[in-house]
């Protein structure tokens, strides 16, 4: 959750620890080895630089060690491993001059570290402890040095080996594993999470006890244990969250869904935000989207019918896509679905890891690896890359116009079209249309001809010379190039994407269409 001031903590945060819950987990803390470079115990020390020191130390060794949080506690004999109580008290410290001491922690601690002091009684003496945030983006520094904890010592981090893979790990940390909701007890998690969904949706039956849920939801690494409680991780929240307003980072992830009166974006005419997790609310979702989706009315012999404009597998796969290559980094924006009169606009933040034009060939990059390994798992999206391939060949059914693939202003978007007829369409998107359907013959191990191209716009065997002269503009735009460069007769050439070219054995030129 981003980081805020202390008094700022929300409701939600503030009410999971109380002082018996404080001393259970300063109990829990005691029992851990005492070479612990995450943990630090003090008795009445108030040093205000080397407490700086060691919050810089016990989050970069948080990060270090794959911890969540590092703790510093006051009023235990570190020796004898027993509380001994302390009159320190964070929350009204100061330093020289007056100055609180959390208000100078937070000066000259970067990045900024939100600190949750707190206070149980152990054993009839008062103890305090302090949670430190393991370092996300960037090793903690306290006036400029960063400090890392090697056992039990306290040592400047330059230099030192565990520097370089501190750097690495945070560099690898992925969003889906970090903490969502922390230091919750076995019935807060239960509550926030459709987990009846999750089994359904593995076709798995639900356990008959808790424990048993737990161990489940744990292996999937949509939640975990911690020294204080569970967390809820991003990926667990974001595919089962009851309510993604009710994590703090996530509200903005949740998907919506505009529907515009016009082409332009003039005039909504209605709009839904689905607050469900991805996959537990995934089938609602599309449901309302195809709901709002144009008909086309087809007179047939004996009757008239109405057939949506898009076909419902395109579209599944486009959002279902759209869940799952987002960069989840990028915060305050989720992904969005525009549905106009005439089209559909499908986008999610981020740019795409590999270049737009090869989503048909290429193995799929995924920012989100165990987000999308389990959204495929239950069959949300395709495995292997062969979703676009299925969104081509549906829309080639349809003889719409190709979808178009663009990267703007930082944001992958897919655009559907509604049908036009051939000559309504404009020469970059019948080229477009020649690329994508050179690319759908090409990995299913076929080739485009001017007989496939003609099926592929519905034009007759009479239309020849219109597809030739699409070819033609698909060999000058360079997106298709001729299967055999050696073959001279154009009425049996066949052609290919041109990142399936093979090289020529002489010096044989692009073969032209007539």
């Amino acid at each position: 959750m981003p980081r805020k001031a202390q008094h700022l903590r929300s409701p939600e945060h503030r009410a999971v620890m109380n002082d018996v819950d404080a001393a259970k987990l300063i109990r829990s803390l005691l029992n851990i080895s005492r070479e612990t470079p995450w943990l630090e115990f003090k008795c009445n020390y108030a040093h205000p630089e080397r407490i700086g020191e060691y919050i810089s130390a016990l989050s970069n060794a948080a990060a270090l060690h794959d911890r969540d949080e590092g703790y510093i506690v006051w009023g235990i004999d570190d020796a004898m491993r027993k509380p001994v109580g302390t009159t320190f008290d964070p929350n009204t410290a100061k330093i020289g001059g007056g100055q609180p001491l959390l208000m100078h922690l937070a000066q000259n601690l970067v990045p900024a570290v939100q600190l949750d002091p707190l206070e149980g009684t152990v054993d009839g003496h008062r103890v305090v402890a302090v949670r430190v945030p393991a370092a996300s983006a960037s090793p903690v520094a306290y006036k400029g040095e960063r400090f890392i904890r090697i056992g039990e010592s306290k040592t400047a981090l330059q230099g030192r080996p565990e520097e370089r893979t501190l750097f690495a790990k945070l560099d690898k940390t992925p969003f889906e594993m970090r903490a969502a909701l922390s230091r919750l007890s076995e019935a807060d998690v239960l509550p926030r999470l459709d987990y009846p969904a999750y089994f359904d949706l593995l076709n798995v039956p639900l356990p008959e006890n808790r424990a048993a849920i737990f161990e489940q939801l744990a292996a999937d690494r949509l939640i975990r244990s911690e020294p204080d409680g569970w967390v809820i991780t991003n990926l667990g929240a974001l595919l089962f969250a009851k309510s993604l307003g009710r994590f703090d980072a996530l509200a903005r992830k949740v998907v919506r869904v505009v529907v515009y009166k016009n082409d332009d974006r003039s005039e909504i005419a209605k709009q839904q935000a689905s607050d469900k997790g991805y996959a537990a609310g995934f089938e609602g979702l599309m449901q309302w989207i195809n709901d709002q989706v144009p008909q086309n009315v087809h007179i047939g012999e004996a009757l008239r019918t109405e057939i949506k404009m898009y076909p419902e597998v395109a579209v599944r796969e486009l959002v279902a896509n759209a869940l799952i290559h987002q960069d989840v980094a990028i915060s305050g924006t989720g992904p969005l679905v525009e549905i106009f009169p005439h089209r559909i606009e499908i986008t999610n933040p981020g740019r795409p890891l590999i270049d737009p034009k090869r989503f048909l060939d290429l193995p799929p990059i995924s920012r989100n690896e165990k987000l999308a390994s389990l959204m495929r798992r239950m069959g949300m999206c395709e495995e292997l890359g062969s979703g676009i391939d299925r969104v081509l060949t549906a829309i080639e059914i349809y003889q719409l116009p190709a979808p178009d693939f663009a990267v703007t202003d930082g944001n992958t978007r897919v655009t559907l079209f509604a049908h036009r007829s051939f000559s309504e369409m404009d020469k970059n998107e019948r080229v477009r249309a020649a690329y994508q359907h050179a690319g759908l013959m090409c990995v299913t191990q076929k080739r485009m001809t001017n007989s496939t191209l003609r099926d592929r716009f519905g034009l007759s065997s009479n239309e020849y010379t219109k597809a030739s002269a699409v070819i033609r503009d698909a060999l000058d735009a360079g997106v298709i190039v001729a299967d055999n460069p050696e073959n001279k007769a154009a009425r049996h050439a066949k052609y290919v994407p041109f990142w399936a070219a093979r090289p020529a054995s002489g010096t044989g030129a692009t073969e032209r269409p007539t």
